[in-house]
């Protein structure tokens, strides 16, 4: 008797408690829905922990910080334009080649064309995001897919690049560009360094320890690192809190229907691949007047490392959901990562396998958590 009463309370209270745990499941996948970002922070937590229990203690210290920091800046520079189109439903593979190319274009410029810094500069911004307009409008003009009109430039630009170059040059490679970020305002502003009387400050009092020749460890924070920051900020903004980043989410999510309710989907995809094509220039011009040279190899691979970082930030590949955070965030474990090898002494080469397990992963997980919230649409 008491069998049969135990059995009955047994069976009422797994019948409650399965729908409870059903519904936590579901919270859970609401929270992680609602938040793309909140799986690459998880992320970042937990490769950061693992290196710095088996890393040289060097990856943590101040210079070491600042070496994956700089790696991780970089990146998100150009993650933030790629996440923009994935979000819209686009790619852009000429990423990498419109570093390489406006960089070219700037040290040409100035080089062989006597031009001032500055105006290089600008005349290098004005040709990269023209060329993305270039390819946005044969986007949404020929209707062929994204992929393939980015994929033509990136042969294009980088062909581009190394024939120029060769053309005025002997070699791929400029250089005598170093003193430019401490003569030219706008060249500072992307190859130079910022909060260095912070830095010498905290060397002489100890907080900071020097090299042997006097100087601190860390003479500044380069810019590249504030774009990020600025961009970052910025992208996220504009994709949550405005009108056209509501515009960007629903032509990646149904252009057709977008279009029906008087988006105008062609023009947010063409304003997007310009700002990418800029984002991509902000890169080149910080590492042509951080490095003091150009080269036609530059940027080799970074169309693949941004949407990379955009996906293990929780972007979906088919549009219509991700976020900026997410995808500063998976540079972010891309930069950790990058380093963390070198301070462990593990072959480097095995990043580009953690690379390609990593992304499987975050597009399995994505699409899954998708499924799960869509009933497997």
């Amino acid at each position: 008797m008491s069998t049969d009463l135990i059995e009955p309370a047994e069976a009422a209270h797994s019948a409650t408690a399965e729908p409870d745990r059903v519904v936590g499941q579901s919270r859970l996948m609401q929270s992680l829905l609602r938040y793309p970002s909140s799986g690459a922070l998880a992320g970042v937590i937990i490769v950061s922990l693992l290196f710095l229990f088996i890393a040289n203690p060097a990856m943590f210290s101040p210079r070491g910080v600042l070496n994956w920091v700089e790696v991780s800046a970089e990146l998100t520079v150009v993650a933030v334009g790629a996440c923009l189109l994935v979000v819209a439903g686009e790619f852009d593979l000429s990423i990498g080649s419109m570093i390489a190319f406006s960089g070219m274009s700037m040290a040409l410029l100035i080089v062989f064309g006597g031009l001032p810094a500055w105006l290089a500069i600008l005349i290098g911004f004005a040709v990269a995001v023209g060329t993305g307009f270039l390819i946005g409008l044969i986007r949404v003009r020929s209707g062929l897919p994204s992929f393939i009109v980015s994929l033509a430039f990136l042969f294009i630009l980088r062909g581009a690049s190394i024939v120029a170059a060769r053309l005025f040059n002997e070699t791929t490679l400029i250089g005598g560009l170093q003193d430019y970020k401490d003569h030219d305002p706008v060249a500072f502003l992307f190859g130079g360094e910022v909060f260095g009387g912070l830095f010498r400050w905290m060397s002489e009092h100890g907080v900071l320890a020097k090299l042997p020749n006097g100087r601190p460890v860390v003479s500044g924070i380069p810019m590249v690192v504030v774009w990020a920051a600025v961009l970052t900020v910025a992208g996220s903004y504009v994709l949550h809190r405005t009108r056209f980043g509501n515009w960007i989410f629903a032509t990646g999510g149904d252009a057709n229907a977008a279009r029906s309710a008087g988006i105008p989907v062609n023009r947010v995809r063409t304003l997007l691949f310009m700002f990418s094509a800029f984002c991509a220039t902000i890169f080149a011009t910080a590492q042509v007047f951080g490095f003091g040279s150009a080269d036609a190899s530059r940027g080799l691979l970074k169309e693949f490392e941004a949407i990379i970082a955009v996906v293990i930030g929780g972007a979906l590949l088919s549009g219509g959901y991700g976020s900026v955070i997410g995808a500063m965030l998976g540079a972010l474990i891309f930069g950790i990562v990058s380093q963390g090898f070198f301070f462990t002494g593990v072959d480097g080469d095995w990043f580009q396998i953690f690379l390609g397990v990593v992304l499987l992963a975050a597009v399995a997980f994505n699409t899954y958590a998708r499924k799960k919230m869509t009933g497997g649409i």
